[in-house]
């Protein structure tokens, strides 16, 4: 039985199957009609109590929450595809610190930024709060800095001992990476060495080069 991803047009559906790309799993994506309320259905709600998406069903093991989902087929399917998480001690050790980074430093403010700027207007017909925005831009900027001078010693931020392969950290920042430039910011793109690790990073996913 083939992975089924319960997703909709949003950031993290597209994490969840670039995992499955990279680690050249099979799956049936199912979209779920967001507009419609069917997230809030008590179908849906029994597997995803949050009642937000994606979560996937293999073979009737339900998960949700994107990273533990990547995490899950990462280490599921180690033997196949690209690594993603590494198997010696003092690289995963920097792969976890790395994806610590994520969540504390870019997710927030990239995020409330991609709100504004893209899901209010939208998916909701809300107006964009403009000073919200800029603040959470100024916020990841302040971020990127920090991350402009670890990427000036290290190709990846999960560093050099893992350096020469992607890694799930890597992957965590696609959903609202990507999103920051169509909102019309420069901030991954006005940094060089930020810049360079991007273009490395899309240039060698799977599904965005098919």
């Amino acid at each position: 039985m083939v992975i089924k991803v319960y997703g909709a047009p949003t950031a993290w559906r597209h994490l969840v199957i670039c995992v499955l790309e990279e680690k050249k799993v099979p799956y049936e994506y199912i979209l779920v009609d967001i507009f419609n309320g069917e997230q809030r259905s008590p179908e849906f709600l029994e597997k995803q109590p949050f009642g937000q998406t994606p979560y996937i069903d293999d073979d009737g093991f339900i998960l949700y929450e994107s990273r533990a989902i990547a995490i899950y087929i990462a280490t599921k399917y180690a033997d196949q595809g690209t690594p993603l998480i590494p198997s010696d001690i003092k690289a995963q050790a920097l792969f976890h610190q790395a994806a610590s980074i994520e969540v504390s430093h870019f997710n927030g403010p990239a995020f409330a930024a991609t709100v504004e700027k893209l899901y209010k207007p939208v998916f909701r017909g809300l107006e964009c709060d403009q000073a919200v925005f800029e603040k959470n831009v100024a916020e990841l900027g302040l971020k990127l800095d920090v991350y402009e001078r670890i990427l000036e010693k290290q190709r990846y931020i999960a560093g050099d001992f893992y350096g020469k392969e992607l890694t799930l950290a890597d992957l965590y920042h696609l959903p609202y990476g990507r999103l920051m430039g169509i909102a019309g910011t420069d901030l991954m793109t006005s940094r060089p060495n930020v810049n360079r690790c991007v273009v490395r990073i899309l240039s060698g996913v799977v599904i965005l080069n098919k």
